[in-house]
């Protein structure tokens, strides 16, 4: 019973909510395209000619947003967007997508070969892991997932380069934040006002590595 009325009460937020309503209209996969945008803009993420990489991208709502910051005249892309997921991904114009696990060497090979050996401007990354619900273990799942992102970020990135990333707040939180702090000048938490209020999810907008 309390699992139905927990689904009930889902639907019901997710039918009656605005950032929802203006996803379907805009032609977004998800209303998450609205928290990239919101970051983006407070933080004037995107530049022309930059190299973007979107970790965990399916289905694709922030590769949407990505593509549509970075097309110049003629429709075309000024710069490249590579999305990487283990999942399936609907096709976005313009966007490179790879299907596989980041941290395995043929993905990875297959991506320096997308951005022609160049190091990156941006990395965003809205991936979250499954939760079981037990306090203790999903910390450490989030932690990890976030630390990922980091590893990543650290080997592609640019020395100016900014790393956009989803953490929860939670015992892991200043953990992670005093982590990112020891391998980038500057972190900055930010959550965007379509991140639902009920939601403990928060964004950490790291720039430029540490030597």
């Amino acid at each position: 019973m309390a699992k139905n009325k927990f689904n009930k009460a889902w639907l019901n937020d997710h039918l009656t909510d605005p950032y929802v309503k203006l996803a379907k209209k805009a032609g977004y996969r998800s209303r998450a395209a609205f928290k990239l945008k919101e970051i983006a803009e407070q933080e004037r993420l995107f530049k022309p000619g930059m190299r973007v990489v979107d970790l965990g991208s399916t289905p694709g709502s922030w590769s949407q947003v990505l593509r549509e910051e970075l097309v110049g005249a003629h429709g075309v892309i000024n710069g490249s967007v590579i999305a990487l997921d283990m999942l399936p991904m609907e096709e976005v114009a313009g966007v490179h997508f790879i299907l596989g696990d980041f941290r395995e060497e043929a993905v990875l090979h297959q991506l320096e070969a997308a951005v022609e050996g160049e190091l990156l401007d941006l990395v965003v990354s809205d991936m979250a892991p499954n939760l079981s619900g037990v306090a203790v273990a999903d910390s450490a799942r989030i932690m990890h997932v976030c630390e990922l992102a980091m590893e990543f970020a650290m080997n592609h990135l640019k020395k100016d380069g900014v790393l956009v990333t989803k953490t929860f707040h939670g015992s892991h939180y200043s953990q992670t934040v005093e982590l990112f702090k020891r391998h980038f000048k500057s972190v900055k938490p930010c959550k965007p006002k379509a991140s639902r209020d009920k939601s403990a999810e928060t964004f950490l907008v790291a720039r430029g590595l540490k030597e």
